[in-house]
């Protein structure tokens, strides 16, 4: 099978260069059909950094200060990756000045001149169509004071990235790579003079494409909250050209856009970023805000579970659970162990987080970060509540997918006393352990408070012989679990009171205190926060509860609640740092 799937890779690889060829040979385009105006927001922080020569792609800081982009020898994969799809281009453009400017050209033209010609690593139908988009974009930023010559290079470049996608779009993996190669279809081929009937095919393929790929509820396969957020934006932007072209999207992609807007809005925060789960991070600056307001669907509350998400929110107070289970297949590309993990956060100020994709810190990272033990969740005997399985590629990176999942994943909502009560359960550690995780989280009316529970049980007569065979190769000591609670890197923490609670103090001033009930053993450690876009995982802390499973049921009872003297209203006028180099 391993070599069945190599030989294919090899042919998509071969057939895309192929085509990359013999697209060089199509009449270039001479202009616009109309004006394009850039759809896209970048970092001017990013943008003055590339400016000045530190190239940051992909965790990897390059310092070449006068240096062609290219002529730089990549660290990795997906450094290369990064830069041959020119999202780049977006921070560049964000700042405007000449000298950026000038570097964004050049960058853009040497590009032309070294693999034009159909050569190189860049020619993927989903790189194709990323860079495709920000070409078009920022034509007006790249073409502003070229000479005639390089006016045409751009022009036949981008027709002849136009018909490689035409060509080509069927070979992207389904899901975000396929609507990046088709919207850039689709803008390409309506934004160039003679290039229309690269379109039509096109327009139909991304109907058909979002009629498989997103669900009633508004989710997509990888569950995924950053990618379902770039999904939208692409189908909006594809959305709009079709609008400013006089066409009329296919109503599948209409419905698409419908359905995923109220799912994005149960995945945002209170601080407006999406919640950190199966690789994804919180969101461009902006970009969830741009895309929901861009969007034109009213706003309304999903119902039930968001992409297998779990919502809970009152007063300042937001809770995001992970209850369903992981993504399988192709779709678990970057999925994780989560099954369970929540994240909170008060009003701007992230608490509970998950430790997040480390997949820009090189492959030790990316595999941590998807384990168990990086998650707000109970982790069993050091073990994961899924598993890594065997390697698959994705255009030029290989990773392995998750392998036995849990299979139940049983959850409800419903009303508590003072607040709303979320119940879920998993069976991850069925085989292994014979023992079914519950958790129980309820958050007050007044979002002052959290109450937990989390329970091992072994449900009938097999679980129960399962865990006794555990318990035995343990001496009867009882089988080891943890319970972690990752905090925010800004989040200042401290026992308390002689080792039976912790204080978290939130740059915002709230005090939140946590505490629990249960014959465990409290402690505060070493975590880490990767955040995608910064040059090393930055230093935080996680609250342990560390206890040992003896009988048939473990309960472990815990609290978060703001202290007493925390004001209902908290004027948050602290500012973000923001240094993308540390």
């Amino acid at each position: 099978m391993f070599r069945l799937d190599a030989v294919k890779r090899a042919q998509t690889r071969l057939l895309n260069r192929v085509h990359a060829r013999l697209s060089a040979r199509v009449k270039p385009a001479t202009a616009f059909v109309g004006q394009p105006e850039p759809r896209t927001v970048g970092s001017f922080a990013r943008g003055r950094q590339l400016t000045a020569g530190n190239l940051l792609f992909a965790g990897h800081l390059v310092e070449a200060p006068g240096a062609s982009l290219w002529d730089i020898t990549p660290p990795d994969d997906a450094f290369v990756e990064e830069i041959h799809g020119f999202v780049w281009l977006d921070d560049m453009a964000s700042v405007g000045e000449p000298a950026t400017r000038q570097k964004a050209q050049k960058w853009l033209f040497d590009w032309i001149e070294h693999y034009g010609n159909g050569s190189g690593p860049g020619w993927t139908p989903e790189l194709a169509g990323r860079r495709v988009i920000r070409w078009l974009h920022h034509a007006i930023f790249v073409l502003g004071g070229s000479t005639p010559e390089q006016s045409h290079a751009f022009f036949r470049s981008i027709a002849q990235q136009t018909i490689f996608l035409n060509r080509r779009w069927h070979s992207s993996t389904p899901g975000l790579p396929r609507f990046e190669a088709l919207t850039g279809l689709i803008s390409a081929g309506l934004s160039l003079q003679g290039m229309e009937a690269q379109a039509d095919p096109a327009i139909r393929a991304l109907g058909q494409e979002c009629a498989r790929q997103v669900s009633e509820a508004g989710g997509i396969p990888t569950r995924n909250p950053e990618e379902l957020m770039e999904v939208c934006t692409l189908l909006i932007w594809a959305r709009d050209v079709l609008h400013d072209a006089g066409r009329s999207p296919e109503l599948t992609h209409l419905e698409a856009i419908a359905k995923i807007v109220p799912t994005l809005r149960a995945l945002r925060h209170a601080d407006g970023g999406l919640a950190r789960f199966h690789g994804g991070g919180r969101g461009a600056e902006g970009r969830l805000d741009t895309a929901l307001a861009a969007a034109g669907v009213k706003a309304q509350v999903a119902q039930d579970l968001a992409m297998g998400y779990a919502r809970l929110s009152a007063g300042r107070t937001t809770m995001i659970i992970d209850a369903a289970a992981p993504p399988t297949g192709m779709a678990s590309f970057n999925a994780h162990a989560s099954t369970l993990a929540f994240e909170l956060t008060s009003g701007r100020r992230p608490l509970i987080v998950n430790c997040g994709s480390g997949a820009s810190f090189g492959e030790d990272w990316r595999r941590a970060g998807r384990a168990t033990p990086s998650h707000s969740t109970l982790c069993l005997d050091g073990y994961s509540s899924a598993r890594l399985g065997e390697k698959s590629r994705m255009g030029p990176v290989e990773r392995e997918l998750l392998d036995d999942v849990p299979k139940g994943v049983p959850t409800e909502m419903s009303r508590a006393s003072d607040g709303i009560r979320f119940e879920g359960g998993h069976d991850g550690y069925l085989r292994t352990h014979g023992l079914t995780h519950a958790r129980i989280l309820e958050l007050t009316f007044d979002g002052r408070g959290i109450v937990g529970e989390d329970l091992l049980v072994a449900l009938d007569a097999t679980d129960k012989g399962r865990f006794n065979d555990k318990l035995e190769a343990s001496r009867l000591t009882g089988v080891p679990f943890d319970i972690r609670f990752h905090l925010h890197p800004e989040v200042d923490s401290a026992i308390d009171m002689n080792g039976t609670a912790v204080s978290m103090a939130l740059r915002s001033g709230e005090i939140w205190v946590f505490r629990f009930d249960a014959a465990c053993e409290l402690s505060l450690e070493p975590s880490v926060f990767l955040e995608k876009g910064r040059l090393r995982p930055r230093a935080t802390k996680q609250i342990v509860l560390s206890g040992r499973a003896i009988e048939y049921a473990t309960r472990v009872r815990w609290s978060l609640a703001k202290a007493q003297d925390t004001a209902i209203a908290v004027r948050d006028l602290v500012q973000d740092d923001v240094n993308l180099l540390t």
